[in-house]
């Protein structure tokens, strides 16, 4: 994909900076791998009976989405609304609101896959929080996290890896393959490779969103680097709605989720699917290693 020339720069939405629509401002929460702590998933429904429409949206990628909020004449959300989002716990950092974009394997340490990919989640989350420079990374930069299943074979775009095995991965650079390296490398190394994507995007409205606009790789290739296809019987994405190796798929509707239905889950941790569900798990597993 070469550069594509634009007017304008990113204004994907967060938090902090909504989306003013028809109804109000529209705020979305990235939610790194789907992983929602179910206390927070009902403030958040909360939150959004006060200030919004009362309901809880999801997107392909993963995160939630509120809609109708107040905005402030300045374009941002309300103060009140803002200071109640932030309670709920899903905003960590301000700076950070857009760039937190990653997709897990949403059955990751639940059932199946190569690795629990869940200590790498973690592990790049707070690599991202922790650098003020990565906070500059576009709303639309995407890291995929595949724990070897293949269900998100088609969902990656910018920086990412496969794994192998329990211990290595091979990393996504763009639309090739780059290095294998072990999972306890691998947060630190997709790291790296986004600090130099900012390096090399240029700067202003045409500068890159995503790295297959680059002008030049960001890695050098690696010659036959495909890793093994999934595992024969291993059923890749969409995942289908119903009961699922270690939980339920739950389908979410267009117009989202309300306190009612978030009430009646008791699982700690529900995950949000890159198919607009959410894994409600059965109980125990997935706490395990989190």
């Amino acid at each position: 994909m070469a550069q594509t020339a634009r007017s304008r720069p990113d204004r994907c939405p967060g938090v902090v900076h909504p989306w003013p629509a028809d109804d109000g401002g529209l705020a979305r929460i990235r939610v790194p791998g789907g992983r929602v702590p179910l206390t927070a998933l009902r403030a958040l429904a909360a939150v959004a009976e006060e200030y919004g429409d009362g309901r809880v949206r999801v997107t392909g990628r993963a995160n939630l989405q509120v809609r109708a909020l107040p905005l402030a004449p300045d374009g941002l959300l309300a103060a009140p609304a803002l200071a109640a989002m932030e309670a709920t716990g899903l905003l960590p950092s301000r700076a950070h609101d857009r760039v937190r974009n990653v997709l897990v394997s949403p059955q990751t340490g639940l059932a199946g896959g190569r690795a629990d990919l869940r200590p790498v989640l973690a592990a790049l989350d707070a690599l991202l929080l922790a650098d003020d420079a990565l906070a500059g990374l576009p709303g639309r930069f995407l890291f995929t996290l595949d724990d070897g299943r293949g269900d998100l074979a088609d969902k990656h775009l910018d920086l990412g890896l496969v794994a192998l095995d329990a211990a290595t991965a091979q990393l996504r650079v763009g639309e090739g393959w780059g290095e294998v390296v072990t999972l306890r490398d691998a947060p630190g190394a997709l790291a790296a490779l986004a600090r130099a994507f900012l390096a090399v995007r240029g700067t202003g409205p045409d500068a890159a969103w995503h790295v297959p606009e680059l002008a030049r790789p960001l890695a050098h290739p690696l010659a036959a680097a495909v890793p093994p296809a999934p595992d024969s019987g291993v059923v890749t994405g969409p995942l289908p709605f119903g009961p699922v190796a270690g939980g339920r798929h739950v389908a979410v509707p267009d117009d989202g989720l309300d306190s009612p239905t978030i009430a009646a889950w008791t699982a700690p941790t529900v995950i949000v699917t890159p198919w607009h569900g959410v894994i409600v798990p059965e109980p125990g597993p997935l706490e395990a290693g989190a």
